[in-house]
């Protein structure tokens, strides 16, 4: 049986774990040939393949596109998921953390897609999805340096959809709220009372839940689509409701 993503080539950063990992094997699953880039590709096995990538080396970056690249026969679709978390008000990271967070989560999007681009320009069915946050949109307590940084996301998602929609390149992101991923169990770790901060995430979010990398994944998946063949200039939010929705408290 057909599927929808038969023989187009995809290659996704930051996808050996989490969100990442979640969408690299979905792309599969629907029929595409999938490269992933991540700092530590060796947990990444058949039918994905991994390369050693580091987002905020444009060296590093442009070797693996292009090995990627000459392995899959091209590329088609570009998930740009490679991230870092930071929290703090704007007093609490130094300028070397603010350089090294939106060097990671805002340039290693501007390097990878830069390094893709000449792929995606001879792609019949060319489409880059960025993976953004609630963070861009939602005022979180603690979250300066990654609000900043995912707000910047979301600007360059659309700049980017102007720049290359008469290329036949399509851009997107998605906006996931807090996703249950070992990222967010590595910072709930840290946390005084992991539990309690758990049930705070959980609450925040107006489902009552965190939200899943699959569903996210499927989020990505479909604007990486032929389905979605009319979409550009979007942030699809796969947040639970927290984005639009203003609930009264419970009970009321």
């Amino acid at each position: 049986m057909m599927s929808e993503l038969d023989g187009l080539k995809a290659l996704v950063t930051g996808g050996a774990s989490g969100i990442g990992r979640a969408t690299a094997e979905l792309l599969a699953a629907r029929g595409a040939l999938v490269a992933v880039l991540d700092l530590d590709p060796s947990s990444v096995d058949k039918p994905l393949r991994g390369y050693a990538a580091d987002v905020s080396d444009d060296t590093s970056v442009r070797s693996a596109v292009t090995a990627a690249a000459d392995d899959l026969g091209g590329i088609d679709i570009l998930v740009n998921n490679a991230g870092i978390g930071a929290a703090g008000t704007v007093a609490d990271n130094d300028d070397a953390e603010w350089h090294r967070v939106l060097d990671v989560n805002v340039l290693g999007i501007v390097r990878t897609t830069r390094a893709a681009l000449p792929l995606l320009r001879a792609s019949a069915h060319a489409a880059v999805v960025n993976t953004c946050s609630i963070a861009a949109t939602a005022g979180l307590p603690q979250r300066a340096l990654y609000s900043a940084s995912k707000g910047a996301v979301q600007a360059l998602t659309l700049a980017m959809a102007a720049d290359h929609v008469r290329e036949g390149i399509r851009v997107n992101c998605v906006n996931p709220g807090t996703a249950d991923t070992p990222w967010v169990g590595r910072l709930l770790d840290r946390a005084d009372d992991p539990a309690a901060e758990r049930a705070a995430l959980n609450a925040r979010q107006p489902m009552g839940r965190l939200v899943t990398a699959d569903e996210v994944a499927a989020a990505i998946v479909y604007l990486a689509s032929p389905a979605a063949a009319s979409v550009t200039g979007t942030a699809l939010a796969v947040d639970g409701g927290m984005q639009g929705l203003r609930l009264r408290p419970a009970g009321q």
